[in-house]
């Protein structure tokens, strides 16, 4: 055990269900005591957390694949920090660990939920980000759930977020014929072309999806992965090659939908052109881990794969970064910083 431990930290907890738009007054930033950790467990003085899009529909009381947060408990998400007393076989005070427990300055980790991460391969926030979740959920959908092989077509759908930039760039690496993105704005379709290395991109506000995908892929693609779903979707069913694969991650086109959208117009397509359509949660494919942290590292320090973080200092500003976020004031991955 270390020997002098703070005795308290401030955490933010959600108070109120925000109706639209969360509220300064839907949060409260609190003092709570800190204790040395019990048998099996880690504590953890945060230096880095995520604020993601995910985390608006937590704050609402319905079920989903991830449970709502609770009223007057402390919000949680990824986050870094190092280990500041230990009661586990395995980690160390001073090692470095990537866990669950954000929205706070200091957690009490069961150290089976903590995993090592070496700060010499990558800045820490970059396990949050490109070595994080983001990463993995482009790494796994991509070559896992979509059987990504060299010589593929590939077409990614909000090519410029924190996910999908990382899926045409890994599609890049590992031999891609042609890499097409959609973003929505002509800002974004430069960022992609000339720092991400697509082969074309496309603003999804300028013309029908269908028509600026034939003209950026004339030969067809071979793997959809979708964040948008709606127009981008049954775009790309079209444009599918034989035996084409889409990964299914996000619909963002009807988060915010309060009727029915409609589903692609051509599923008949599918038949003939016997395509896959299959969704895919991150969590199912944690034993990538490993291998996905090798080799995006490796692809970090040679500079073939590029990202973008976006740094709000102090934890007194979590709620300020988390609201940036919804208004699209970042660029690439959001991390409120404690260092």
């Amino acid at each position: 055990m270390s020997a002098a431990l703070p005795t308290s930290g401030r955490e933010w907890h959600l108070v109120a269900r925000p109706h639209g738009w969360p509220k300064a007054e839907d949060f409260a930033l609190r003092e709570v005591p800190v204790t040395a950790p019990g048998e099996g467990r880690v504590l953890v003085r945060n230096l880095h957390f995520s604020v993601d899009p995910y985390m608006r529909g937590r704050m609402n009381d319905v079920k989903s694949y991830t449970p709502p947060f609770k009223l007057d408990h402390p919000m949680d998400g990824g986050a870094v920090g190092e280990v500041i007393a230990s009661n586990a076989d395995g980690l160390a005070v001073g090692d470095h660990v990537m866990h669950g427990l954000g929205w706070r300055e200091y957690a009490d980790v069961p150290a089976k939920h903590a995993v090592k991460v070496d700060p010499s391969l990558a800045p820490l926030s970059a396990y949050l980000g490109v070595l994080g979740m983001t990463g993995l959920t482009a790494y796994a959908g991509l070559f896992d759930v979509a059987s990504f092989k060299p010589g593929d077509a590939v077409f990614v759908s909000g090519a410029a977020g924190a996910v999908g930039s990382q899926v045409g760039q890994m599609a890049r690496i590992k031999g891609a014929s042609r890499v097409i993105g959609s973003a929505g704005s002509d800002e974004k379709v430069k960022l992609l072309v000339e720092e991400y290395g697509f082969d074309a991109a496309f603003n999804y506000k300028n013309g029908p999806v269908a028509d600026q995908l034939r003209e950026a892929a004339p030969d067809g693609i071979d793997v959809y992965f979708d964040n948008v779903g709606g127009e981008h979707l049954e775009a790309a069913i079209s444009s599918l090659n034989l035996h084409g694969r889409v990964t299914v991650c996000g619909m963002i086109a009807q988060y915010n939908a309060t009727e029915p959208t409609p589903g692609p117009r051509n599923l008949a397509l599918v038949i003939g052109k016997r395509l896959r359509i299959q969704g895919m949660l991150v969590g199912d494919h944690v034993d990538l881990q490993p291998q996905f942290v090798q080799e995006v590292a490796g692809w970090l320090a040679s500079g073939e794969l590029k990202y973008n973080e976006t740094f709000v200092e102090g934890i007194e500003n979590g709620f300020e970064a988390f609201l940036g976020l919804l208004r699209g004031e970042n660029t690439g991955k959001m991390i409120v910083s404690l260092a």
